[in-house]
């Protein structure tokens, strides 16, 4: 199934890129309309989420066969597959969407999953506590990402992008009373709220604490958690939002600063660690910082073109 997915996601690759394909964006099915919010299941297939695609299910598909044998002899055989490709099918579900609210489904599904995966030797204290650490810490990014979505929903009433990217102008211009004297811009907030969920996802400080023990679950899973899903999808969602964060110079100063200090930092303890696997898990805050910074600076290409060369040698240095 996997490998079907990487052969058809490679299609797709070469007809957005070289085939002269143009993007896909419609909504297949309307979940639920409340109070004329519509809530649907859309797709969004464009070069980002192309590109996103490819990796996702490449990176996956190498972690689907070498966990064939490293898990071979696990009692917890079938239960580790099925994890990992429900992860893998959370993270497509996350880049392929179109609107809110399937984005923060997939988000929440990939935040679900990865507190099962670093939890799988459920016998071990270790793990128990290196997955609630994960849970919690993104709950609390979340809290931000989620905040963000309804000021979009309370400014736009609507949850596809496309209305929130065409609203982004209007927004721009809207503030919003914080005291009696000072106000804030509405885009700026919304956007910072946004990052707050990708601080949590990206393990940006502050919110950086629970990669380092995500190391506590088995080795493929440590592969996928930082190459191809959970830590790319907080840098995927802020470029993905690019046209919203392009109207705050505020919030891209704020994404700026957090990605030189996590990439600073982070390379920092990197170098004082001993532990061969925490040395690599700080390796992957400190590449994270740099993918942030240039997101920072409006440079999405190349925050993008890191992402991806970061899961392939990622992965490997795991496998």
């Amino acid at each position: 199934g996997v490998a079907v997915s990487c052969a058809l996601s490679r299609y797709v690759l070469e007809q957005i890129y070289w085939g002269g394909v143009a993007p896909y964006n419609a909504p297949v099915y309307s979940w639920l309309v409340s109070d004329g919010v519509h809530m649907d299941v859309g797709f969004l297939i464009d070069r980002l989420s192309a590109l996103m695609m490819a990796v996702v299910t490449f990176v996956s598909l190498c972690v689907h066969v070498y966990t064939i044998g490293y898990m071979h002899d696990d009692p917890g055989y079938t239960r580790f597959f099925s994890y990992i490709s429900l992860f893998t099918f959370s993270m497509l579900m996350l880049v392929m969407s179109n609107n809110f609210m399937q984005l923060f489904f997939g988000w929440e599904a990939v935040g679900l999953v990865s507190y099962l995966l670093i939890g799988f030797w459920y016998t071990r204290p270790s793990a128990i506590f290196a997955n609630l650490k994960a849970f919690l810490v993104n709950r609390i990014g979340d809290f931000g990402f989620l905040l963000g979505i309804a000021g979009i929903v309370y400014y736009t009433n609507s949850l596809a992008y496309s209305d929130a990217f065409a609203a982004a102008p209007r927004l721009a211009n809207a503030l919003l009373p914080l005291t009696s004297t000072g106000s804030v811009g509405a885009l700026t907030l919304i956007c910072i709220c946004l990052f707050i969920g990708a601080m949590g996802k990206s393990a940006q400080v502050p919110l950086h604490v629970w990669l380092p023990d995500s190391m506590e679950g088995p080795t493929p899973i440590s592969a996928l958690i930082h190459a191809a899903t959970m830590v790319t999808a907080g840098i995927f969602m802020v470029a993905r939002m690019s046209p919203l964060f392009e109207y705050s110079d505020t919030a891209l100063s704020v994404v700026l600063v957090i990605g030189e200090t996590t990439a600073f930092f982070m390379g920092l303890l990197g170098v004082v660690n001993n532990d061969i696997k925490r040395v690599i898990a700080y390796s992957t805050l400190s590449q994270l910082g740099y993918m942030t910074a240039a997101l920072g600076v409006s440079a999405y290409s190349a925050a993008i073109f890191h992402l991806m060369t970061h899961a392939f040698f990622k992965a490997l240095l795991f496998l």
